[in-house]
């Protein structure tokens, strides 16, 4: 098991959240993701290491950005 935590720009509402837990979930291996719209901390578990090329597309899908 993995964990990964990122912070993510331009949140600001629980649909933004859910954009991009939506997004982070369709990568393989990825098993939860809570999401703190406030600091814009997601925690991604997985089992296994993700890439974080797929987590920064999986992001930017969403329409947001790493910090």
């Amino acid at each position: 098991m993995s964990v990964k935590n990122i912070t993510v720009t331009g949140m600001t509402c629980n649909h933004c959240a859910m954009s991009v837990r939506e997004e982070i979930e369709e990568l393989a291996g990825v098993t939860d993701v809570q999401v703190d719209v406030a600091s814009g901390r997601v925690q991604i578990t997985s089992d296994a290491d993700l890439d974080d090329a797929a987590v920064t597309a999986a992001v930017v899908e969403a329409g947001y950005q790493l910090a």
